[in-house]
C-alpha cells in the first residue's frame, strides 16, 4: 500500500564532494531505516525495518524530479547527478526498479547512497545494477564495532552484507565507491587492516574516508582525531588506488529553484544547512533572514550547533529530541 502522507520528494540540486552537483530524492519517508547509525544527520531511527516497502507512487516521483530539473535549467543551473539520498535507507523502497526506470529518461546519470544492508537480498543487487554511481557504507566488518557504530536491525547479518557487496561487485559496471564513517571514542585497534583485506577484495573505484560534520543523533558523537583518520588513509591506501577524504565542508553552492520556503525545507530535511549556506540560498533568492525566523516560529525549522558551527535543519519527527 502506497503510503499518502506528501512529503518534497526532489530536492536541490545541492553541492557533493562526491557527485558536483546533485539533485536529491527522498524516497523513504523520515525514518525507515534498517540501522540507527549514532552519527545519523537526519536524527533517531523511528521504524527499524528491513522489510520492503511501497512508500510513494513512481510515477509521483518521476514527476516531482522532471519538475525541479526544468526549474533548474531555467535558471541554467547545472545537474551531475540525480541522487536517491533519502530520510531513511533508500533500498527499502520496493519500487526503486521502476523508480530508477523511469528516471532514466531524462537522461541524467543515476546515484545512490546506501547503507549496504540489503545487498544480500537478490532483488535489491539487481536493482542497484541499474545506477551509474553506487555508495556502499563500510564502517566496520567486525560484528561488535559494526553494531556499536551502525546499530543495526536486530535480523541483520554482517557476513551475508559483506558477502552481497562483493556479489554486486562481481556484475556492476558503473563507479562504486565504499564509505567509511570515523568518529572519536571507538577502539579501531586493528579493524582498518581487516577493513583493508575487505576492500582488497571488494577493488572500489574509491574507498572514500569521513567524519561527521553535521549534527549527529547522539551528541557524544565527534569527529575522529586526525591521527586515526590518517591511519585509516595509510592502510587503505595499500589496497585500494583511490583512496579520499570526506572531511571537509562541501560549500555553499545550492540551488534557488523558484520557492524559497520550498527549497529551504526540502533540503534541510536529509541535509542540514550551515548558516553560511543559509545566508548564500537566501541572497539568490532575493530574500532575506525573515523567512528563517518565519519558519523557526512556525515550527517547520530547527536550530542547532556542532563544533563551533550553526545549522538549520527541517523539524521531523526524528529530530524532535535533538539538540536545541
Amino acid at each position: 500500500m502506497v503510503i499518502l502522507v506528501r512529503t518534497l520528494i526532489a530536492f536541490g540540486p545541492v553541492p557533493s564532494r562526491r557527485l558536483g552537483r546533485s539533485l536529491g530524492v527522498n524516497n523513504i519517508p523520515n525514518k525507515f531505516c534498517s540501522y540507527a547509525c549514532v552519527y545519523c544527520q537526519v536524527g533517531k531511527t523511528l521504524k527499524m525495518e528491513i522489510k520492503r516497502k511501497e512508500f510513494y507512487d513512481p510515477e509521483a516521483i518521476f514527476e516531482d524530479v522532471k519538475k525541479k530539473i526544468e526549474e533548474a535549467k531555467a535558471r541554467n543551473e547545472r545537474i551531475d547527478y540525480i541522487t536517491f539520498a533519502p530520510d531513511g535507507e533508500p533500498t527499502l523502497d520496493v519500487n526503486l526498479g521502476k523508480e530508477t526506470e523511469l528516471l532514466t529518461e531524462l537522461e541524467i546519470p543515476l546515484a545512490i547512497l546506501t547503507n549496504s544492508s540489503l545487498i544480500w537480498c537478490d532483488d535489491v543487487r539487481e536493482e542497484l545494477l541499474r545506477f551509474n554511481f553506487v555508495s556502499l557504507k563500510v564502517d566496520a566488518v567486525s560484528e561488535e564495532l559494526w553494531r556499536k557504530i551502525d546499530r543495526p536491525h536486530k535480523s541483520l547479518k554482517l557476513d551475508m552484507i559483506l558477502e552481497g557487496m562483493l556479489e554486486f561487485r562481481k556484475e556492476f559496471r558503473g563507479e562504486l565507491v565504499t564509505e567509511t564513517m570515523l568518529i572519536d571514542g571507538m577502539n579501531y585497534g586493528d579493524e582498518f587492516e581487516k577493513i583493508a583485506e575487505f576492500l582488497k577484495e571488494l577493488k572500489p573505484d574509491i574507498a572514500y574516508i569521513s567524519i561527521p560534520t553535521r549534527p549527529p543523533t547522539e551528541k557524544w558523537v565527534k569527529p575522529a582525531k586526525e591521527e586515526i583518520i590518517n591511519q585509516a588513509f595509510q592502510i587503505f591506501a595499500k589496497v585500494v588506488d583511490r583512496v579520499e577524504y570526506l572531511i571537509g565542508y562541501e560549500g555553499n553552492a545550492f540551488t534557488f529553484t523558484g520557492n524559497i520556503e520550498e527549497d529551504l525545507l526540502g533540503i534541510t530535511s536529509v541535509h542540514p544547512m550551515r548558516e553560511d549556506a543559509v545566508n548564500e540560498l537566501l541572497r539568490k533568492a532575493n530574500a532575506n533572514w525573515g523567512i528563517i525566523e518565519k519558519l523557526l516560529n512556525e515550527g517547520k525549522l530547527i536550530e542547532l550547533e556542532y563544533e563551533g558551527k550553526r545549522f538549520y535543519m527541517r523539524r521531523l519527527p526524528s529530530r524532535d529530541s535533538s539538540r536545541k
